[in-house]
C-alpha cells in the first residue's frame, strides 16, 4: 500500500506540533496536534486558505466565546446559543472552513471557567504553533511535472492512434477497431485535468500553467475527434476525395506533439477545400451524402486545427 505525502506530512507534523506546545508549557497542547492535522493540504493554495480560514475563524471565536460565556454563564445553553451566532457569523466574514477548528477552542476556552489574558494568550500561541506547522510542511509538495507529462505522452498516442484509425476507414472501409482509445482518452484527460489544477495550486505566483492550457487544449480537441467518427461511418471508401483525406490524416497522425504544425495543415486544408469546390458536381443521391459528410469533415478536422494554432508553442 502506497503511503502519501499528505499522510507523511501528518505523522511528522502533529508530533513536532505537540512538542512544541509542551516546551512552550501551554495548556491543552495536544490540541497543537489536532491544528496541524485539519490544515495539512494537497496543494499550497489550499494550505494557505485553510491557515486563514482557520485562524481567523478562532480569533473570532474567542470574541464570541467571551461575550456569551461571561454575560450568560459557563453552560450547555451558553454555548448553544453562541453557536447559533458564530456560525452564521462565519458564513458571513467567508470563513466556514474554520469551524471545526474554532470549536476546538471554543470548548478549551468553556473549560476554563474564566477566560482571562493568560487564557487567550495560551490559545493565540497554540493556535499558531498548530497552523504554523501545517503551514511550514505544506511549503514542500512533490513535483507532478513527471506525471502530467506521462499523461501528455499517453494522450497524444492515442490521438494518433484515433486518427490513424479514421484514415484507416476512409481508405478500406470498415475494419476491426474497438474504440478503446476513446474510452481510454476520456479517462486520461479528466485525471491529467485534475492533476494540472493541483499543479496550478502549488505555484501561488506564476498566473500562467502550461499543462493545464495544455490539456484543455487536448481535451477540447478530443469532442471534434469524437463528432468526427459518425461523419467517417458515412463515407463510401472509393470516393476520391476520401483516399486524399486519409492520407491528410495519416500525415496528422504523425505530428501529434506538443509542437505546433497547425499552420502548415491548414494550408494543405485550404488546398483540398479549393480542390472540392472545383471538382464535378455529385450525379447521384449517394454521392452527394458522401460529398456532403466529407465537406463537414473538413470543417471538423479545420476547428480541431484552429484550436492547435491557437495554443503556443512554447506551453509545452
Amino acid at each position: 500500500m502506497k503511503i502519501g505525502y499528505r499522510t507523511i506530512k501528518t505523522a511528522l507534523g502533529t508530533p513536532f506540533a505537540i512538542w512544541i506546545a509542551q516546551m512552550l508549557q501551554l495548556e491543552n497542547f495536544a490540541s497543537a496536534g489536532i491544528l496541524t492535522i485539519l490544515c495539512i493540504q494537497i496543494t499550497r493554495k489550499r494550505s494557505f486558505l485553510s491557515a486563514w480560514h482557520r485562524f481567523s475563524a478562532c480569533l473570532l471565536a474567542m470574541g464570541f466565546s467571551f461575550a456569551f460565556f461571561e454575560l450568560l454563564g459557563y453552560n450547555p445553553i451558553s454555548i448553544g446559543l453562541m453557536l447559533f451566532a458564530f456560525i452564521p457569523a462565519t458564513v458571513w466574514f467567508k470563513i466556514t472552513p474554520g469551524i471545526v477548528t474554532s470549536s476546538v477552542i471554543i470548548l478549551h476556552l468553556y473549560g476554563s471557567g474564566d477566560i482571562g489574558w493568560s487564557i487567550i494568550w495560551n490559545e493565540v500561541v497554540l493556535i499558531t504553533v498548530g497552523i504554523g506547522t501545517a503551514l511550514l510542511l505544506n511549503l514542500y509538495m512533490p513535483s507532478l511535472e513527471k506525471k502530467l507529462n506521462q499523461y501528455r505522452k499517453q494522450v497524444e498516442s492515442n490521438f494518433s492512434i484515433i486518427l490513424r484509425e479514421i484514415a484507416q476507414f476512409l481508405r478500406n472501409g470498415d475494419n476491426d477497431w474497438t474504440g478503446k482509445e476513446l474510452t481510454e482518452t476520456a479517462n486520461l484527460l479528466e485525471k491529467a485535468k485534475s492533476l494540472s489544477y493541483r499543479d496550478v495550486e502549488n505555484h501561488l505566483l506564476r498566473s500562467h500553467n502550461h499543462f493545464y492550457h495544455y490539456f484543455h487544449m487536448r481535451t477540447k480537441q478530443f469532442e471534434l475527434l469524437e463528432r468526427m467518427l459518425p461523419l467517417v461511418s458515412r463515407i463510401s471508401s472509393s470516393d476520391i476525395h476520401g483516399i486524399r483525406m486519409a492520407e491528410f490524416f495519416d500525415d496528422l497522425a504523425d505530428a501529434v506533439h506538443p509542437g505546433n504544425t497547425a499552420v502548415i495543415y491548414l494550408r494543405m486544408l485550404k488546398e483540398m477545400k479549393e480542390d472540392f469546390r472545383e471538382d464535378r458536381l455529385p450525379e447521384t443521391r449517394e454521392e452527394f451524402e458522401v460529398r456532403a459528410s466529407l465537406f463537414h469533415l473538413l470543417n471538423e478536422i479545420e476547428d480541431y486545427l484552429i484550436i492547435k494554432r491557437s495554443f503556443k508553442k512554447s506551453d509545452v
